[in-house]
């Protein structure tokens, strides 16, 4: 694997939102290790762009590393500044995705009804719901109905 190209631009607006993070993993005396490999993966996967604090004081180590870490994760070296390391990966898309035939679950739902004298206590009700229905200003339960779209927007569509 390499690590992935990026452009300037795409580089300094990367920059900018690192600033404000603070490091996710930290990588000590051990070095660039398959543990700190594995925990540089789910960061990544998890929030994209990360900054990771490396306890070395020798410079070319902390250089070698960012790259070598980039290469093996397929990842874009965004910054290396002290002992602070930016990577960046693009992150995979979620699995879950709305189904189109899947209605919205039943909810329930509390009425609360309030009598003409104000020296009675309001009445409570749980009402479940259904997707498809509603509950009127009054209480009632009706059956969402579908919007009509006029004759000329659904020609134009």
């Amino acid at each position: 694997m390499t690590a992935l190209p990026l452009t300037p631009e795409r580089r300094k607006a990367l920059r900018a939102q690192a600033h404000h993070l603070d490091p996710v993993v930290m990588i000590g005396a051990d070095g660039y290790s398959d543990a700190v490999h594995k925990e540089l993966d789910g960061a990544l996967n998890a929030h994209g762009l990360i900054k990771v604090r490396m306890f070395s004081d020798a410079r070319e180590q902390r250089e070698a590393t960012l790259h070598a870490a980039a290469d093996r994760l397929n990842a874009a070296p965004v910054q290396h500044i002290g002992k602070l390391l930016v990577l960046w990966r693009p992150q995979p898309p979620k699995g879950k995705e709305p189904r189109e035939d899947k209605m919205p679950a039943p909810r329930v739902v509390r009425v609360v009804k309030f009598s003409s004298s104000p020296t009675q206590r309001p009445t409570v009700k749980k009402v479940r719901v259904l997707g498809n229905q509603r509950i009127t200003a009054g209480g009632l339960i009706k059956r969402a109905k579908h919007r009509a779209t006029s004759s000329k927007k659904k020609s134009q569509g």
